[in-house]
């Protein structure tokens, strides 16, 4: 597996589009993350895969730690923040370095077999048409 698919809400995948948004914020991180691409699914109503990215550092920590370093460029309010992990003792910032945004957001259904968008994300191997897509300058 050479990729990871996460699965985020259109109006944050707006925000990591437009720049505001420079973290990605996660309950649970993938494995061996420094040698994987990152594929963003739009969730529902979008249901497409529009961006990748290549993963920078990822720091762990307190929600509250996560925050203050971080509240600048999370895109997000802070009570979206600390809603997101309630409950939690610890979270992941994965930085989001050498964003692509595709001309043409593709269907995973077309892609992968029984395609289920995943909860937080899920392994994807090698896939053609997202390689050879057209990113947008």
């Amino acid at each position: 597996m050479n990729g990871v698919l996460l699965s985020i809400k259109p109006k944050y995948v707006k925000s990591i589009l437009d720049g505001t948004k420079k973290y990605e914020f996660r309950k649970q991180i993938f494995r061996n993350n420094s040698k994987k691409t990152v594929y963003i699914y739009a969730s529902s109503p979008t249901k497409k895969i529009v961006a990748c990215f290549c993963p920078g550092e990822i720091i762990e920590g307190h929600p509250d730690y996560l925050w203050e370093q971080f509240w600048d460029v999370s895109g997000l309010s802070e009570e979206e923040f600390f809603e997101y992990f309630s409950g939690k003792e610890n979270g992941y910032a994965i930085r989001i370095d050498d964003l692509e945004q595709f001309i043409e957001p593709m269907d995973p259904h077309k892609m992968f077999e029984r395609f289920v968008p995943p909860q937080s994300f899920c392994y994807v191997d090698y896939v053609p048409q997202l390689v050879d897509c057209q990113l947008i300058d």
